[in-house]
């Protein structure tokens, strides 16, 4: 680092609570990039809640929320009871005129408070290191987002955009069959030197098929260490049917990528999953007299997929949302290590398509056993050295063209398929503007898609060094409450009496020792 890297850290009066971060830890770790920087960090804490007058603390945390500080109600015990207090545990860096907000305290969907503290301190080295990353980064990888196949346009990804940018540069391509569209190449004295033009190439939800002539690119692409973000609707079904008519049909598509995706390792089926954990959205709740309630109803086509591995594309994470996704099969890619990085939960199924797509499921009790296909894979990550699926479908005249230097077996590389391309697009309000990606406007929820792709994309563009800090592990032993208070009265025992009947027992011995001794 060339310059000072300043932080205005946000606690409620500097100080920890149970359950809420950890001021401490976060002190110390502060105080380690301050010796391994040689003095080019610096801080300071802040309670935003030191203001005069309440109209001052309202401003105050307004600000705080446009610079991307979420707010959080704690609990704090005093000598009057419980006091609900807003803490905004996250920071402000800046550096050099720039600057970008990080959230110490990460939400998990069905976590204790306890585990929640756990993941946040896990993730503060990586909070921190990302942060300075993102300000102090000068040369920065490309990415292409391919288009031209109905894929999501630039509007639908905005916000990931956005976010993408702060890392890496970013272009719409059009590959039209062109040789030069994904490959950069270079005369060299033995022949045409060729490697990828980009760092990673994201397809989006495509609508429409793949010519041949496309996906010779994407797979020579490929061949040469190009790394893929396959974001597949293999179904078309989408809400806006659902607003004018009560039930929709589903259809399986076909973008022509098959035969591409099982000859690297995996199969995005045409159906449909199902989840009991699910989002809500606005549907019929049942009838009142003769009139349809409406309300916010679970959605059993809208999935919330937990993250249960360690890897660290999904380690920490949020629940992720998904629409209308589809199931995932691992199949042949012999020699390609195939990871499962999320899956339904254990209450979930598939639909076979073509199928009728209705609100009134809402009004259905779900039945248990229906719901019998637990753990569906719904995103894969494939490494490993790929076989070209035009091998021995190429004539010898391209095979031996030079110009084309067509490859049959592939460098290592590596690549993600996830079976909802709309994992990755936000919706766009009237007037223009855009929510976050992955935000409910139904429930203002946010969810952990961004992360998992920005982690997704990071960790194909091998930035090894943020991936590390997230493998890492720190275990907080924490108490169970639970066990702990059924248990009470024994551990009182065992702590308190033990030790006083020790002390009893040793007198008497003591005693008597000295009796026998000096009799």
């Amino acid at each position: 680092m060339e310059d000072v890297v300043y932080l205005k850290v946000y606690f409620f009066d500097g100080r920890v609570t149970a359950g809420a971060a950890d001021c401490d830890r976060t002190r110390e770790m502060l105080d380690e990039f301050r010796a391994y920087s040689n003095n080019n960090i610096e801080y300071e804490f802040i309670n935003p809640s030191d203001q005069p007058d309440e109209k001052s603390r309202n401003d105050v945390y307004r600000q705080l929320a446009k610079q991307g500080l979420m707010p959080t109600n704690i609990q704090i015990k005093s000598e009057d009871g419980v006091e609900q207090k807003l803490i905004f545990p996250g920071a402000i860096m800046s550096y050099r005129g720039e600057e970008t907000s990080m959230q110490l305290l990460k939400s998990q969907m069905g976590a204790a408070p306890e585990q929640m503290l756990n993941s946040s301190t896990e993730d503060l080295e990586y909070e921190i290191t990302n942060a300075i990353r993102k300000l102090t980064s000068v040369r920065a990888e490309s990415i292409g987002f391919v288009e031209d196949h109905g894929e999501l346009t630039s509007r639908q990804v905005a916000d990931m955009a956005r976010s993408l940018s702060e890392y890496y540069r970013l272009e719409r391509v059009k590959i039209n069959g062109k040789l030069n569209s994904l490959v950069s190449r270079v005369e060299g004295d033995s022949g045409a030197v060729i490697f990828p033009k980009y760092k990673a190439i994201v397809i989006a939800k495509p609508d429409t098929a793949f010519t041949e002539e496309d996906k010779f690119m994407i797979d020579q692409y490929i061949m040469y260490g190009g790394r893929v973000l396959w974001l597949l609707d293999p179904v078309f079904c989408n809400m806006d049917s659902l607003r004018y008519a009560p039930s929709t049909l589903a259809i399986p598509v076909s973008n022509n990528l098959e035969d591409m995706l099982f000859k690297y390792g995996v199969r995005v089926n045409p159906d449909l999953v199902q989840d009991a954990r699910c989002a809500a959205i606005p549907g019929p709740s049942g009838y009142v007299g003769d009139q349809l309630q409406w309300a916010l109803q679970p959605w059993v086509f809208f999935p919330i997929v937990v993250p249960e591995t360690e890897h660290p594309i999904v380690r920490n994470l949020n629940g992720i949302k998904l629409e209308f996704a589809s199931s995932i099969d691992t199949v042949g890619g012999k020699g390609i290590k195939k990871t499962v990085l999320l899956t339904t939960s254990d209450k979930s199924r598939v639909l076979r398509t073509p199928t009728q797509v209705s609100l009134d499921v809402m009004l259905e009790e779900p039945k248990p056993e229906q719901f019998n296909k637990p753990f569906l894979p719904v995103a894969v990550l494939l490494e490993g050295r790929f076989e070209s699926v035009f091998k021995n479908r190429m004539s010898r005249i391209i095979k031996l063209d030079e110009t084309i230097k067509f490859r049959e077996d592939g460098k290592q590389t590596k690549m993600i398929v996830v079976s909802d391309g709309d994992i990755m697009r936000n919706h766009i309000n009237p007037d223009g503007t855009y929510l976050p990606t992955g935000f409910d406007k139904y429930t203002s929820q946010q969810f952990g898609n961004k992360n998992f792709l920005l982690n997704a994309i990071n960790y194909l563009c091998d930035d090894m060094s943020l991936t590390s800090i997230r493998s890492r592990s720190l275990e907080i032993r924490l108490l169970d409450r639970k066990k702990a208070e059924a248990e009470r009265t024994k551990w009182q025992i065992i702590n308190v009496g033990i030790p006083i009947v020790l002390i009893i027992l040793f007198g008497f011995l003591n005693a008597y020792l000295r009796r026998k001794r000096y009799a």
